[in-house]
């Protein structure tokens, strides 16, 4: 079977019309979920099976491939990098983004429970499923997620601070809520919100800013090739503590995504979490929405368990 990891030759067969649809799919996904405070696009990556591909193929992207795009070899840079699975697998990221920074700006507004709800179900799911990589979770393994369980539902819990809108805060802001997004259960756009950037750079995508967008993307790169070579080299030589680290950033970043949420007291710089008092129909809408995103992350692992069994 063509792996679309691989750098093509000559002699490979182009790929799939299946297999570009269902990447650009997977990218659509996490372009959505990034779009949202509290849900990783990381954790789309880890739900639909790409996870440890994409940290792969970002590597890619080193000093030696920059070298021979500055120096116009472009054939031979290309060579080292697997092009089509990052080009369609971005397209389908930048194509939610544009899609969907209307509709889920409005959603958030008017129907905020539905979604919070939703995405509840998606993490929640995966959250099931990822900690299913650990066949044996030991004390120590235990104790790794309970602290980075604790550390994230801390700061989910955080009220947005006021920052400001410079270039270079702009750029740096960037460059944190990438490593937040390709994390798994730390949402990017969330850290956006606590860095008080959420609503500038969802503006900006709206009305097309193509100075904030630069500068937020300049700094977006240079987080992300730093960061992703550092959570690589954790997966490659701390497999189990790395998967329960993260295991406890998707279960703690369930606090965000909670539905039913009270106004934080006065005084108070942490979210207030509740349960609803009455099963009016906009919370039973909202039950149903939580239980159409965990069976959807159930279904898409059960058929990517279906398909690695038929391969």
């Amino acid at each position: 079977m063509f792996d679309i990891l691989t750098p093509m030759t000559q002699t490979e067969q182009i790929p799939s019309s299946k297999e570009h649809v269902l990447l650009f799919a997977r990218g659509f996904c996490m372009g959505a979920a990034d779009l949202v405070p509290g849900v990783s696009g990381g954790t789309m990556a880890f739900i639909l099976g790409i996870y440890q591909p994409l940290l792969d193929a970002l590597h890619a992207i080193d000093l030696k491939f920059a070298r021979l795009i500055l120096t116009l070899r472009w054939r031979e840079a290309f060579q080292t990098l697997p092009w089509r699975f990052l080009s369609v697998l971005g397209f389908g990221i930048a194509t939610a983004i544009l899609t969907l920074s209307r509709p889920i700006h409005w959603a958030l507004g008017k129907h905020p429970s539905l979604v919070w709800a939703f995405f509840f179900g998606l993490v929640f799911a995966s959250v099931l499923v990822v900690r299913k990589r650990i066949r044996n979770w030991s004390p120590y393994l235990i104790l790794i997620a309970l602290a980075t369980l604790t550390l994230t539902y801390f700061l989910v819990g955080l009220i947005p601070i006021e920052t400001p809108h410079t270039p270079l805060f702009t750029f740096l802001s960037g460059a944190i809520a990438i490593c937040a997004m390709i994390l798994p259960g730390i949402s990017g756009a969330f850290v956006l919100v606590l860095l008080g950037k959420y609503s500038y750079i969802l503006s900006a995508l709206i009305h097309f800013d193509l100075l904030v967008l630069f500068t937020f993307a300049a700094g977006c790169v240079i987080g992300l090739l730093s960061f992703v070579r550092i959570l690589r080299w954790l997966i490659a030589h701390f497999p189990d503590p790395t998967v329960a680290a993260l295991t406890g950033l998707m279960i703690g970043s369930l606090r965000k995504v909670w539905p039913w949420q009270l106004p934080a007291a006065e005084g108070s710089s942490s979210l207030v979490l509740a349960l609803p008092q009455a099963l009016s129909f906009y919370d039973l809408g909202a039950i149903l929405c939580m239980g159409a995103g965990f069976l959807l992350v159930l279904g898409l692992e059960k058929l990517a368990t279906l398909r690695f069994t038929r391969e």
